[in-house]
């Protein structure tokens, strides 16, 4: 009776965790952008997602938690439960950058977050408006050497990747530059097109679009490589300007206390997703490369650009408003 009892109670319990698991597996995968709608991390993930659906056998929808430069976004996944419902998918800026901008910031990668996997890389590029003579980059810091006040260089935020790449081309050439920040690269973009500033340091794909329709004029790439939708500009290494090399990556994060083997599935997944070859030609055409990564990896990846940017902005004596 004992034995028969102890059986039961197992086989109840074993109900119970099936129980669990099929209703975590019924609801959908959340996937939760730190950005506005339309903008190049949303875009990503919406492009993702239907694919990454097919791999996990239910439904995935992303959900856009703007503001407070990814905290809002941040607090959203922290405050999920554990289970791989919910995933956070982010740019290098709120995992590695602001941690050195923000003394006060209300979450901590190591504490709060799991890596997942990394999603897609991202180079900076150099652009000017149509009319500025300079055919490269080398033309552009020649012309700010003979300047006699600074040249201004837009932003998309003061410690944002464009703004740390004016920062390391400063570094780079000894040129005097004026970062000025903007409220993101959609600003910044209209001002550098109308001639208010000299300059700006963006993601490929969301410059590509300008670029081919002969509103910005290419001069650099901030990589050791060129851009495959931009074969044309060389680098800046290429052109003697060494030092300057970002990249603007995004990946996915779930919450801290999320078990490895749950976090080991959505791994899988997201890596045979970008696998797909239409998913990798849809994200190649935006101009991202798209690279999955081991959990393992990205931490080490985060870790190594926290102190990569943190050096720099530490030196350049870079504060957040």
């Amino acid at each position: 009776m004992k034995k028969s009892r102890s059986l039961i109670a197992i086989a109840t319990l074993c109900l119970a965790f099936t129980g669990v698991a099929i209703a975590q597996q019924s609801k959908p995968l959340r996937i939760i952008v730190s950005f506005s709608p339309g903008g190049p991390v949303d875009t990503v993930a919406r492009t993702l997602a239907p694919q990454l659906a097919k791999e996990m056998g239910r439904d995935v929808i992303v959900e856009n938690r703007p503001g407070a430069n990814g905290a809002i976004g941040a607090g959203e996944v922290m405050r999920s439960e554990p289970d791989g419902n919910t995933l956070w998918i982010t740019s290098v800026g709120a995992a590695a950058i602001n941690s050195s901008l923000y003394p006060k910031l209300t979450y901590n990668m190591q504490r709060d977050f799991a890596p997942v996997s990394l999603v897609v890389n991202n180079v900076e590029l150099l652009v000017v408006n149509k009319n500025n003579p300079a055919k490269n980059a080398i033309d552009f810091v020649a012309e700010a050497r003979k300047s006699k006040e600074p040249m201004t260089m837009a932003t998309s935020g003061i410690g944002s990747i464009p703004h740390l790449a004016v920062e390391q081309l400063m570094e780079a050439t000894g040129v005097k530059l004026l970062p000025v920040p903007y409220k993101g690269a959609a600003p910044a973009i209209t001002d550098l097109m109308g001639g208010q500033v000299s300059g700006f340091f963006g993601d490929v794909p969301g410059l590509i679009g300008y670029v081919r329709g002969g509103a910005l004029k290419a001069l650099g790439i901030a990589s050791s490589k060129r851009s495959p939708l931009l074969p044309n500009v060389k680098t800046l290494e290429e052109q003697g300007i060494r030092g300057v090399d970002t990249n603007n990556w995004y990946a996915l994060f779930a919450p801290i206390k999320t078990p490895p083997d749950v976090v080991a599935a959505v791994n899988k997944a997201v890596r045979n997703a970008l696998s797909d070859p239409a998913v990798r030609e849809k994200l190649l055409a935006l101009g991202t490369d798209p690279v999955s990564s081991t959990p393992k990896e990205l931490a080490l990846l985060v870790k190594h650009d926290t102190e990569k940017w943190a050096k720099l902005i530490r030196a350049k004596n870079i504060r957040a408003n």
